[in-house]
């Protein structure tokens, strides 16, 4: 860009008067960086390029890019005040003017060609969005603001150029973009089927039967099973992902959407009506097996994973589900790992989790609450005898009792190999030991459905004492488990399968 500097007097205006030097040191002193510039170049092109037939100047200017870099280079720059000096760490005028390369580093094209078509449809003023750079080479977000000053309207002599800094703005703005790309990459690649949907019209239909004071909710849709129904078509579907579409045999989201009185029907109603007997009770979080249809009128059979999304509790307006298909027979385990909160091998929640949850409780300083600890009995003798394929299985079945046995908000994680936790906010002692004696009987019920060795757990259960810090807590637990354990092996030698603990 040919931009040459003047001096100040004569950057002033073509006459030297006491209101114009009374104008140069609020330029200078001015906390907005300003840039005085002559245009008048720039006048002259646009004459010229309307005798040439110019009538859209955007698109005239679109089909030659060498005519927006001829409107640049005719700019001439007449003075910039200290705040432009400071921005662009340049010591003076004449050393910004002399690394203008370095400033805009050929980044101001479409920006000025966006200038240029405000400008040449009459306008007094412009704006534009550009990056600059400062001479050491960090980058500036630019938003730049431009008017002809006053009496310069026929020639563009004198134009007036404020820029503002935006550069935190924006890297904020393209960090969030960044980020909501990223999920929306996870949402849409996943394997496994997934649908977002708007839960907030079942929830008021819930709440309005509520309050005419209904108490078996269950018996209430015995009675009035055209409620299940009608809640079925009042699911609002948001967003599905790719994998969604092809598993229902929809070419487009739209066809899918247009059609959903064909996905929920008929065998739907069963799994259905439990779903809502589960929400009715506050279970937001919900795994069962469920019916759909395709579009082209299968029967599929899925596990359905279901989530209330977190910060959507108090209306259900956005809802998560999962589908694995099981249709082929297929025992495939695909359940969603979101936000790096769940354990891949057991489907139960992770360490990181756990401590978040933890912490959460105990900035709530929740008056009642209790503790479930538990490790899994044998599972290094388990490995070592039968490899780390038996010890996993023995892992995942483990899971599959506390994700049976927990319901939120009660919450169950794995936080080591073979240590298992539930957090039981508002969970009274009895409460707890109930808990805990219906995962031992569900330990037994489980190991009527798997060979090889029994599944057995080790737990020790404690409730909050006043005062007491949720550390000692977890000790106190940690204690009483151990001690279990430690009977468990005084006791047994052998489990009853003949493998060594």
């Amino acid at each position: 860009m040919k931009r040459e500097p003047t001096t100040p007097e004569s950057a002033l205006g073509p006459a030297s008067t006491a209101a114009s030097a009374d104008l140069f040191p609020i330029f200078q002193l001015t906390p907005v960086p300003l840039w005085l510039e002559d245009w008048s170049g720039i006048r002259r092109l646009v004459e010229q390029w309307r005798k040439d037939g110019m009538t859209d100047p955007g698109a005239f200017l679109a089909a030659d890019p060498a005519r927006v870099r001829a409107s640049m280079e005719a700019i001439r720059i007449l003075e910039v005040n200290a705040a432009t000096l400071r921005l662009f760490e340049a010591r003076d005028t004449a050393e910004l003017v002399g690394r203008l390369a370095d400033v805009f580093q050929g980044a101001m094209v479409e920006s000025h060609r966006e200038e240029i078509v405000q400008i040449a449809g009459g306008a007094a003023e412009f704006s534009s969005q550009a990056v600059n750079h400062t001479l050491s080479g960090r980058r500036l977000d630019i938003q730049l603001k431009g008017r002809i000053l006053p009496g310069y309207e026929a020639s563009w002599e004198r134009v007036l150029i404020a820029t503002e800094d935006v550069t935190e703005r924006e890297r904020a703005r393209r960090g969030l973009a960044e980020s909501e790309a990223y999920a929306m990459g996870l949402f849409e690649n996943s394997p496994v089927s997934l649908w977002v949907e708007d839960f907030s019209a079942i929830r008021e239909l819930l709440e309005d039967v509520r309050a005419t004071g209904v108490a078996d909710f269950r018996i209430f849709l015995d009675v009035h099973p055209e409620f299940i129904t009608r809640c079925m078509s009042e699911i609002r579907v948001v967003a599905v992902n790719r994998q969604t579409l092809g598993t229902f045999r929809a070419d487009r989201f739209e066809t899918l959407l247009s059609r959903l009185g064909d996905v929920f029907r008929d065998q739907m109603v069963h799994p259905f009506k439990e779903q809502l007997v589960d929400l009715w009770n506050g279970r937001l979080f919900q795994s069962r097996e469920v019916v759909n249809y395709s579009l082209d009128g299968e029967e599929m059979h899925f596990v359905m994973q279901f989530s209330v999304l977190p910060g959507h509790e108090a209306d259900w307006s956005l809802v998560q589900i999962a589908l694995t298909d099981i249709t082929a027979r297929k025992k495939a385990e695909a359940y969603l790992e979101y936000l790096g909160k769940h354990d891949v091998l057991t489907k139960l929640y992770n360490r990181s989790f756990y401590n978040d949850e933890l912490n959460r409780i105990e900035r709530r300083k929740t008056e009642t609450f209790s503790v479930l600890v538990a490790d899994l009995n044998g599972l290094k003798s388990l490995n070592d005898q039968l490899g780390h394929a038996a010890g996993d299985t023995l892992l995942r079945r483990a899971g599959e009792v506390l994700a049976e046995a927990v319901r939120a908000p009660w919450t169950a994680a794995r936080i080591g190999g073979d240590e298992f936790t539930v957090l039981m906010p508002g969970a009274t002692l009895a409460e707890a030991t109930s808990l805990m004696n219906s995962i031992t009987e569900l330990c037994e019920v489980n190991n009527q459905f798997y060979p090889g060795a029994d599944l057995s757990l080790a737990m020790g259960v404690a409730t909050l004492l006043p005062g007491e810090r949720l550390e000692d807590l977890m000790r106190r637990a940690d204690l009483l488990m151990y001690e279990v354990k430690r009977r468990f092996y005084e006791t047994s030698g052998a489990d009853r399968r003949g493998l060594p603990l």
